[in-house]
């Protein structure tokens, strides 16, 4: 398999902005990009300002981005610049498959991460699913707390795609569905659905940071975030979603995002992908019902993307849309919803929120016999 080609662009550009003072720097957007911040009735096609986080994306004339990166350069409150990518659902080729376990009642992964002999519910923890949705009439989630918003134009919340209800199953889904087994590990958890994908599993940065805008304004303690981009080995980490994964961390939210698919092992591994190869964002890798190291999982091929953590991402048995109801499938998609559903646990059992859920997370993982660069620090496990 080849390296992947440059991550794909929008033609659009991210804009971080100082902390204190994003007021003062959307105006000197306005002055080189030629809108007025001050009108009240800004077009989202041509800014978009994220208030939690302190960035901002801007429609400017390829003309421009010397004067945008000019302004970075020098003091004042633009700070860094970016083009925005695009980014997909983490899919994983189907190959779908009854993994060699008792299912009869949880499903392997729950197992897998302790889940099943865990109290832990998750009751009280918020926690966002970024992706493509949410099945809005899915009748295993009926009397759930679920808030929903869709940062893509032209469609609502509904889940067109599927990927997006699995994930939230995984993480936040039920334990006793009137068709067994049970899926989910954050079972009593407050769920915030935000549509940052279309229903074709596409999107880009600024639906990604919105949705990581919203997440943060609401308290959520968690977010999940199963897409991305591939990137070829050595590719810098985003500068803005480092800061904003640092800012997010400050307010007490924890990211958490799948490494990608991009290996084909045991020939090639591919590196950790855009945007959990930031130091900042947990980066789940993938493990099979043997706990064995997915195939395609990505893993640590350079000192930038390492890989944080492991969950159960084979073969994993979730809720989907409609007709569907269910569907098994495998991807770091699928072991990231795992690792925020025991974050969710962590959280409510002891009270962690950022920094120190992540070192609650980490520190009681369980260590497995397989590199670090594959695993990070191992398997996580409920408390």
């Amino acid at each position: 398999m080849t390296e992947p080609a440059e991550v794909e662009t929008t033609g659009r550009f991210l804009v971080l902005l100082q902390e204190n003072a994003v007021d003062e720097g959307v105006a000197e957007l306005g002055a080189i990009a030629g809108f007025d911040p001050d009108s009240g009735d800004l077009d989202a096609e041509t800014v978009q300002v994220f208030p939690e986080l302190g960035v901002a994306v801007v429609s400017a004339d390829p003309n421009l981005l010397a004067e945008l990166n000019g302004a970075a350069e020098r003091p004042g409150p633009v700070q860094v610049v970016e083009p925005e990518r695009v980014v997909r659902v983490f899919a994983a080729p189907a190959e779908e498959a009854e993994p060699a376990a008792d299912e009869s009642v949880l499903t392997w992964g729950l197992q897998a991460v302790g889940a099943d002999v865990s109290t832990a519910t998750g009751k009280g923890v918020k926690v966002a699913v970024l992706d493509t949705g949410w099945e809005q009439n899915h009748p295993d989630f009926a009397g759930r707390a679920i808030t929903t918003k869709s940062f893509i134009t032209g469609e609502d919340v509904q889940d067109g795609h599927g990927h997006g209800t699995h994930c939230i199953g995984t993480s936040c889904g039920p334990r006793k569905p009137a068709t067994p087994p049970g899926y989910g590990i954050a079972h009593e958890a407050e769920i915030f659905a935000g549509k940052v994908l279309s229903n074709a599993g596409s999107g880009s940065d600024g639906g990604i940071l919105a949705g990581i805008d919203w997440a943060v304004a609401n308290g959520c303690a968690v977010i999940s975030m199963s897409l991305g981009a591939d990137v070829p080995a050595n590719t810098p980490y985003s500068q803005i979603y480092e800061t904003v994964a640092q800012r997010a961390l400050a307010k007490g939210t924890l990211i958490i995002a799948a490494a990608g698919n991009a290996s084909t092992r045991p020939g090639r591994v591919a590196p950790v992908g855009h945007p959990a190869r930031c130091p900042s964002i947990i980066a789940v890798a993938a493990i099979d019902v043997n706990r064995a190291i997915a195939s395609f999982s990505s893993g640590t091929v350079d000192k930038i993307g390492q890989i944080d953590l492991a969950g159960p991402g084979v073969d994993v048995h979730s809720s989907f849309k409609l007709p569907e109801k269910y569907k098994r499938l495998r991807g770091t998609s699928m072991a990231t919803p795992h690792v925020s559903g025991v974050a969710a646990l962590i959280a409510e059992k002891t009270g962690a929120r950022g920094h120190e859920l992540w070192s609650r997370l980490a520190s009681t993982a369980l260590r497995l016999p397989l590199p670090s660069t594959d695993i990070g620090g191992g398997l996580v496990q409920a408390p």
